[in-house]
């Protein structure tokens, strides 16, 4: 037998192997793509991070912020203002913000955040006739008891300051769901 009738012997029923060939075009497209995904993905990770890098850092808590004498609060609400250090991503800012701080019946001295709960606006002490020693806001008209606890329109009472007194000042810190109430 001779050596071709041989080789069919060998492969009866079965097709020779195809090697399939890369084509130069193939190649460059391939060669070129993955360079500049690799190019793009390089100036892409710096991009991101940027912009998520102050998402990712930890929250601090808000330092104690030094206000007002201990002896000028009385059981009347009073309006105190003062300044924080307050960094938002890379923008450093140092905002004035307001407190109502007064004594309550047991007492105790706490401050409220004059911010309503309802809208955002600011609520004023004993601003409205309509309601004396309240609260009230003049945009939607909620309105608040000397606690912060909530009357009518807003969903939620006012928020409360941590609180702390060394020295004869009072020192206000983080700002907080209202305990009082």
């Amino acid at each position: 037998m001779n050596d071709h009738t041989n080789q069919e012997s060998q492969h009866h029923g079965k097709e020779p192997v195809k090697r399939r060939e890369m084509s130069r075009r193939q190649f460059l497209s391939y060669t070129l793509g993955g360079a500049g995904a690799f190019m793009g993905a390089g100036m892409l990770v710096p991009m991101i991070r940027f912009a998520v890098d102050p998402v990712l850092q930890p929250k601090a808590q808000a330092a104690w912020v030094k206000v007002v004498e201990e002896a000028k609060i009385t059981n009347e609400p009073k309006s105190f203002k003062f300044k924080v250090h307050q960094v938002d991503g890379w923008y450093e800012s140092d905002p004035e913000l307001e407190a109502w701080i007064s004594k309550g019946q047991d007492g105790k001295i706490f401050a409220l955040n004059p911010t309503c709960k309802h809208l955002g606006c600011t609520v004023n002490w004993n601003s409205n006739p309509e309601y004396k020693e309240q609260y009230y806001c003049p945009c939607h008209g909620a309105h608040y008891t000397a606690d912060g606890k909530n009357l009518a329109v807003a969903p939620a009472p006012l928020d409360q300051y941590e609180l702390k007194i060394e020295n004869g000042f009072v020192y206000l810190g983080q700002l907080g769901p209202n305990k009082r109430v």
